[in-house]
């Protein structure tokens, strides 16, 4: 075979899995229309790919199933390969356009309301936050269409703005009739006042209510603001009956919003609702690892994983304990060690954790999340039920207090210390085998430091 087959074949292959369902257009949209044919020699195909994280997901998430389907079309044992290229197009692919392209076109100027760097390329994507940045994706091709309005809802510091205004700039790039439109609730509640003390409310429904994309962050920030809202209901309708596209940010689901009107947050949860959990462990380094390709600074992978292992609260916070490690580099000229970084960031690590917490409270809000009685917790109960919250449980004391294993056993009905660590290592076992627990366990901790 040629390159030119190999080319066809792959083409074959992905028009193939699009047709039967096994990939789903959110997910061509999000990963394959990344992902160019390069060459194709001795039963091996080698495609190129953005970055070495998207690689890394291909890799896990698709490669098994795209080697058997290219396989089975060419008839020969074919291995896929892939190389890192970097904002690069292939001649094999010139017609190819993709969000990532598009982001970089210097053919229009950056959107005086956005980052310039707060596009999809720069948004690391992992199981904490890979439905919200398809959607985000799918909307950035095709505005107004299926996910509208998309609100997007989640702690501080996890990415909402980032995601909201990457799909701001995607259209802003691509689809240049479209109007887009950011702002911040605040902002909004700010001058819809002044247009009522100004007598120009005319003026500020045309400006909102004359635009293709609304991107709106924080409404929660809009609880109590009756008349704000009443604004901004009509707004909506007028937009959404356009098939405007609407997209918002909030810090809890829009059920949970007080003092807010029941006919506006329906018009939220008319559409696609989803939320951005913390990242885990994989996903933080690998946010820090994109963080340190803008600097020219060097800082040792062991001290990356050190940052990514200590800070579990959001993004922001692990992105400030890098940018130190990079300004301590820089200003004093020594290489950063892992005695260093410790000592450095020793603030950071310790001031997530309170020192008040007890085993009582951290058992007693497992109890809470798992609604399971808090008797049983502690007791002899050997359920299914009942024994993962309180490995978990165990697991959690262990992390975020100084309480031995042997104080912990003692506390959970007078349990041996080995069983305490069994159960600590089978939660750390079961958290690298399932993506979906460890923010699950993050978010526990997060609420009994709230609390304590």
């Amino acid at each position: 075979m040629n390159g030119n087959e190999y080319s066809i074949f792959w083409t074959e292959t992905i028009r193939q899995l699009r047709e039967d369902g096994n990939i789903s257009e959110q997910e061509h949209d999000m990963w394959f229309k990344k992902m160019y044919f390069i060459k194709g020699e001795s039963n091996t195909l080698t495609l190129s790919v953005p970055s070495n994280f998207f690689r890394d997901q291909i890799k896990q998430r698709y490669l098994l199933l795209l080697q058997s389907r290219v396989s089975n079309i060419t008839g020969s044992h074919i291995i896929i390969n892939f190389e890192v290229r970097k904002n690069t197009k292939t001649s094999d692919n010139p017609e190819k356009i993709t969000t990532e392209n598009l982001n970089q076109s210097h053919e229009r100027k950056p959107h005086h309301q956005l980052r310039q760097d707060y596009d999809f390329n720069n948004f690391v994507i992992g199981g904490n936050n890979f439905f919200a940045a398809s959607a985000a994706q799918a909307i950035g091709l095709n505005p107004g269409g299926a996910y509208n309005p998309f609100l997007i809802y989640g702690g501080v510091g996890l990415g909402k703005t980032h995601l909201m205004q990457s799909i701001g700039n995607s259209i802003h790039y691509s689809l240049k009739d479209k109007k887009v439109e950011y702002i911040t609730a605040e902002t909004f509640i700010n001058e819809f006042i002044h247009s009522i003390k100004s007598e120009t409310q005319s003026k500020f429904k045309n400006r909102y209510r004359k635009v293709d994309v609304l991107l709106i962050d924080d409404i929660h920030d809009l609880q109590n603001k009756k008349e704000t809202q009443e604004e901004l209901f009509h707004t909506f309708n007028a937009l959404y009956d356009a098939k405007k596209q609407l997209v918002f940010t909030c810090d809890r689901p829009p059920s949970e919003l007080r003092n807010f009107a029941d006919r506006l947050k329906s018009r939220f949860e008319r559409g696609l609702n989803v939320d951005i959990q913390p990242p885990n462990f994989e996903t933080r380094h690998a946010i820090l690892r994109k963080k340190l390709e803008t600097f020219s600074t060097n800082i040792p992978d062991e001290i990356l994983e050190l940052i990514a292992k200590n800070v579990t609260t959001n993004i922001r916070d692990l992105e400030a304990s890098l940018t130190k490690m990079i300004a301590y580099a820089e200003l004093v000229g020594k290489k950063i060690t892992t005695e260093i970084a410790q000592q450095q960031l020793k603030g950071t690590f310790t001031s997530a954790i309170p020192s008040n917490i007890t085993i009582d409270r951290v058992q007693r809000t497992i109890s809470e999340y798992f609604n399971i009685t808090f008797a049983d917790l502690k007791g002899k109960k050997r359920t299914k039920r009942v024994t993962f919250p309180r490995q978990i449980a165990m697991y959690i004391i262990r992390e975020i207090t100084d309480y031995s294993t042997t104080e912990i056993g003692l506390e959970f009905g007078g349990r041996d210390h080995t069983t305490v660590m069994h159960a600590c290592q089978r939660i750390e076992d079961l958290m690298k085998g399932n993506p979906t627990l460890e923010p699950i366990v993050n978010e526990i901790k997060r609420t009994i430091k709230e609390d304590s």
